[in-house]
């Protein structure tokens, strides 16, 4: 079998993170490692929160915390709730990382050797009273354009135009306040990506045909308006410090590498890191993932489109510029936006459904099955609350969860504590197995081909086959005429709870669980389904002892419905 590295975008530390977040990058990522898992593929998990520049930095001042304190609290808060969505990470690691830096600075090395960074000199904000040059995000003003007085130095929030801290009115530094500003003469280090961009053109002529158009797209538009060689460095107090053995002079003004430089070199740092936390006796071989592995591994990453430039035109210029055979993305998984009731999530304002107020109303796999059913694949998807409702109920209330409690509490009623025999299939179990040995393969075909919506449609499609056997049968009334036709009726049923339990692990792993552990079966290991097992649906056999699991989805209702909509607003 293949080995898959799979990657999802970094989510950055300065917050929980809202669910627009979560289905844009982690959630698809953790759903298709968990099916390569199942199908007997070599998977390798990473990603990592983001924890340097400005923002942090400015998050951990308004908590009043040293940077690196409030970085360690909020890895630990975010891990827990991508815990609580059942993430099935090999490893989380963090930016901030010793791994990170090393692997950071030997790139800028590597890069500087080879002609592909230069210091030059330009003039930025200089703030006396701080005694500090300024990053663009630490100088705050009014919005020329709208008047907003919290606007940015890099943008304004309110009307999103992109601005330059000149730009700003009645300008003020955003560490102390003060408005005695000069503009100053300071150096930095830029990446010469003008230089690269023919390789990056033909590396993207070779692997990029068969991503997505929205990810492709966007790569192709940036190399049309043309590589801009780009500052790599900032005068930030928290951040990959300049390796003095290199550049001396900037690393004694306590330069350090701008994020986006720093950030995307983390997934091969979080793979050392991970192979540095092997357990005792345990041997893990980060470099194998990563150099010398194109022939060897099979990369995907996934992101929302904001991010995409970033990981298929500005990292892999920062690799191909390093002159060392590490491992370029093949496949990238690019995702519109999710909107809130047609409007934008926002972090920093507060608007939408963020994931641990998710967590807190109701288990993860509603929120897995719901984003993932309606992932912003072909365009941007809105979330309502109406909508959501829509789906658990009809999807996970009434297909699946209604099906499971009527079979296994019918069963358990009319014949006792074990699978009952009944006689031998029929025509309507040939049809049945035929009919779930199709669909089953339909959703490994769009499973293959990541189209998430779409396999989500075919597992809906498996569980309603099921229905549609139940209603056809009708072991209610076949039990008062041929009790073995309404114990094989069961039987059949069950084994298909048995199917659902296995294939739709990676969309619902929790309530899978609950459907699998409802059967005794002994050395029940099946990790997939073949098509002659979904065909003749015998893996639970007769006198098997079965339980009836609590209810798998409760309905929302109106009452639900309202109390969400005060509590998040619409």
């Amino acid at each position: 079998m293949a080995r898959h590295l799979i990657t999802s975008a970094l989510p950055y530390i300065n917050g929980i993170k809202h669910l627009g977040n979560m289905v844009g990058s982690m959630l698809p990522a953790d759903v298709y490692a968990r099916y390569l898992r199942q199908r007997g593929h070599d998977v390798l998990y990473i990603c990592a929160t983001d924890e340097h520049g400005t923002p942090a930095e400015l998050a951990a001042k308004e908590r009043g915390l040293p940077v690196a304190e409030f970085c360690a609290q909020a890895h630990d808060a975010q891990k827990a709730v991508y815990d609580g969505f059942e993430l099935a990470f090999d490893y989380f690691g963090r930016s901030s990382s010793a791994q990170n830096a090393e692997i950071t600075q030997h790139f800028a090395r590597k890069l500087n050797e080879n002609g592909f960074i230069e210091e030059r000199a330009i003039r930025q904000v200089y703030s006396p009273a701080d005694g500090r040059f300024l990053p663009d995000r630490y100088v705050e003003g009014t919005c020329p354009h709208c008047g907003y007085d919290k606007a940015r130095g890099d943008q304004c929030e309110n009307c999103t135009r992109v601005l330059d801290p000149t730009d700003l009115i009645n300008p003020r530094s955003a560490i102390s306040g003060s408005t005695d500003l000069e503009v100053r003469e300071t150096k930095h280090l830029f990446l010469l990506q003008s230089k690269l961009q023919p390789e990056v053109e033909a590396w993207i002529d070779q692997v990029g045909g068969e991503w997505p158009q929205l990810a492709s797209s966007i790569a192709r538009k940036w190399l049309t308006e043309g590589l801009h060689d780009r500052a790599i460095t900032r005068d930030l107090d928290w951040g990959v410090p300049v390796p003095a053995d290199t550049w001396p002079e900037l690393a004694a003004d306590g330069k350090v590498f701008y994020v986006w430089f720093d950030a995307p070199v983390e997934y091969i740092a979080a793979t050392k890191e991970w192979a540095d936390a092997a357990p005792a006796g345990e041997v893990r071989d980060w470099k194998s993932w990563w150099y010398e592995a194109d022939d060897t591994v099979r990369y995907t990453e996934f992101m929302a489109k904001d991010n995409v430039p970033f990981h298929t035109v500005m990292f892999p210029a920062t690799e191909l510029g390093v002159r060392e055979p590490w491992k370029k993305v093949d496949y990238v998984k690019a995702f519109n936006w999710l909107t809130y009731y047609g409007g934008k999530f926002s972090t920093s304002q507060k608007r939408g459904v963020f994931t641990d107020a998710a967590l807190d109303v109701l288990p993860a796999d509603y929120w897995r099955y719901f984003l993932i059913a309606n992932a912003p694949e072909s365009d941007d998807s809105s979330f309502t609350w109406e909508h959501f409702a829509a789906t658990v109920n009809k999807d996970l209330a009434d297909t699946l969860g209604n099906f499971v409690n009527r079979v296994l509490s019918f069963s358990k009623k009319r014949f006792g504590d074990e699978v009952p025999a009944g006689g031998e299939p029929g025509e309507a179990e040939t049809r049945l197995g035929a009919e779930t040995a199709r669909l089953l393969a339909e959703y490994e075909e769009q499973m293959e081909a990541l189209q998430f919506r779409k396999a989500a449609a075919a597992l809906r499609a498996l569980w309603s086959a099921g229905n549609s056997y139940l209603e056809e049968k009708s072991p209610w009334l076949e039990i008062k005429t041929d009790k073995d036709a309404a114990a094989l009726t069961l039987r059949t049923a069950m084994n298909l709870i048995h199917l659902y339990s296995v294939v739709s692990e990676p969309f619902i792993p929790a309530t899978a669980r609950a459907m699998r552990g409802a059967f005794t079966l002994v050395d029940d290991t099946a990790a997939w389904v073949a098509p002659q097992e979904a065909a003749a649906l015998t893996a639970v056999s007769a006198g098997v002892p079965f339980t009836v699991p609590p209810v798998l989805f409760a309905k929302i209702t109106d009452e639900d419905l309202e109390g969400f909509r005060v509590r998040f607003g619409s």
